[in-house]
C-alpha cells in the first residue's frame, strides 16, 4: 500500500518528518505554537478554504475568519463534515473537521483543536468569539494551507 492510499493517521514519525517542514512538524506533531503575530495567514483577507498542512483536509472557510487581536488566525466555526456536535465516548466534542480535546499542559486547562483526519495539532478554541457561535478557534498559520477561490 502506498503512502497516498494510507490514512494520514497511520503515518510513522519518520514519514511525518519527511512530509512536513521543521516548523510544520513542530506544531502539527509535537503540539508546538508559532510566535504571536508571525503567521502567514494572520492578515489573509482572500476568499477560500483553509486546509490542514499535514493532510489537506478542509478545516475552515474564510467567511468565518475574523481579527481577534490574539496574534493567530482566528475563526468562529469549522467546515462541517458530518459533525454531530455530540460528545464522543472519551468526552470530547465531535465537530467533524476537527476534534477537540482537553489540554492541561502549561499549568492551565484549555481545549485543544486537532485535525480529525490526521490528528495534527492546530491550536486551541476559546469561548470568547463572535456570534453566531461564540467560539474563537485560535489556529497556528503553519498548521494551515490556503486554497483561494478562483475568480
Amino acid at each position: 500500500m502506498s503512502n497516498e492510499e494510507r490514512s494520514p493517521a497511520d503515518l510513522s514519525d519518520d514519514e511525518w518528518r519527511d512530509r512536513l517542514s521543521d516548523d510544520e512538524y513542530h506544531v502539527l506533531r509535537e503540539r508546538g505554537t508559532e510566535p504571536k503575530f508571525s503567521g502567514d495567514y494572520l492578515d489573509q483577507k482572500a476568499d477560500g478554504t483553509y486546509t490542514c498542512a499535514g493532510c489537506g483536509a478542509e478545516l475552515f472557510d474564510s467567511e468565518t475568519k475574523f481579527d481577534s487581536g490574539s496574534g493567530w488566525p482566528s475563526f468562529y466555526d469549522v467546515v462541517e463534515h458530518g459533525s454531530t456536535g455530540n460528545r464522543t465516548e472519551s468526552g470530547d466534542i465531535d465537530d467533524g473537521a476537527v476534534e477537540l480535546e482537553t489540554d492541561t499542559r502549561h499549568g492551565m486547562t484549555r481545549t485543544e483543536v486537532l485535525c480529525a483526519r490526521c490528528g495534527g495539532h492546530l491550536g486551541h478554541v476559546f469561548e470568547d468569539g463572535p456570534d453566531p457561535t461564540g467560539e474563537r478557534y485560535c489556529i497556528n498559520s503553519v498548521a494551515l494551507e490556503f486554497d483561494g477561490d478562483a475568480e
